[in-house]
């Protein structure tokens, strides 16, 4: 029998976990809700979901402590749902270890779309990455041993920081990546509030690798946040 994919809901609000629920189920997953992070935890422990969808704004246990907690322990997809006005929490809760966020309200087509990206990049993740020579996305592709890049096969020359960022960018594909996750994995702790670097060094990576910079398709500024790397080109 083929695996549904397992999804955990943890929302504090009935009306919304019933819409949820229900536009989760008729695409196939199958679906658990918790009221708050304390029974999230539970659940996780006991039922073991593919990907989790939290609230931040949850009474006991909040979204960010759940975040921080699952991390502790495992690797799964975490999905925020956060209020508008809420930037601060949702790069808290991104730098915390969580993958993507919805801003409220949302229609449930792109909360599916980007459930279907957790779960698509969980499934590609670290078990190939130790043995890769060569990491693909879309129209890109990269090769570690001689550390070139080519764009639609067109060989481009990038810096040494370029490629390891380009690298990392690639390796999460479609996943929200803040400032300071960006800047902490490719220059070190010593460089978190370096987001003007960043942002010098995401400019030149898009004069290379985007047909038009000024309108980047691979590259997308996230607004207050960070940014998310498309493999489709938008």
């Amino acid at each position: 029998m083929e695996h549904r994919p397992r999804i955990l809901v943890v929302d504090d609000e009935p009306q919304l976990t019933r819409v949820l629920r229900t536009g989760l189920s008729s695409h196939g997953y199958e679906v658990r809700i918790a009221a708050d992070g304390i029974a999230a935890l539970e659940t996780f422990g006991d039922w073991h979901p593919d990907l989790v969808v939290t609230d931040l704004a949850m009474p006991e246990m909040d979204g960010l402590e759940l975040c921080r907690r699952l991390r502790e322990i495992s690797s799964v997809p975490i999905l925020v749902l956060s209020a508008r006005g809420e930037e601060k929490t949702k790069v808290a809760a991104l730098d915390l270890g969580a993958d993507d966020y919805v801003t409220k309200p949302f229609g449930i087509e792109e909360l599916l779309a980007r459930v279907r990206v957790g779960l698509r990049r969980a499934r590609t993740d670290a078990a190939t990455e130790r043995l890769e020579t060569v990491v693909e996305a879309g129209a890109l592709r990269a090769d570690l041993e001689s550390r070139t890049v080519t764009v639609r096969e067109r060989e481009v020359r990038l810096t040494p920081k370029e490629f390891d960022l380009l690298i990392h960018f690639m390796r999460h594909a479609g996943k929200v990546l803040t400032h300071r996750s960006l800047l902490a994995a490719v220059w070190g702790g010593d460089y978190v509030e370096q987001n003007e670097y960043l942002r010098v060094f995401v400019g030149q990576l898009r004069k290379k690798i985007e047909t038009d910079p000024a309108a980047p398709r691979f590259i997308v500024t996230e607004p207050w946040v960070g940014y998310r790397f498309n493999a489709e080109e938008g």
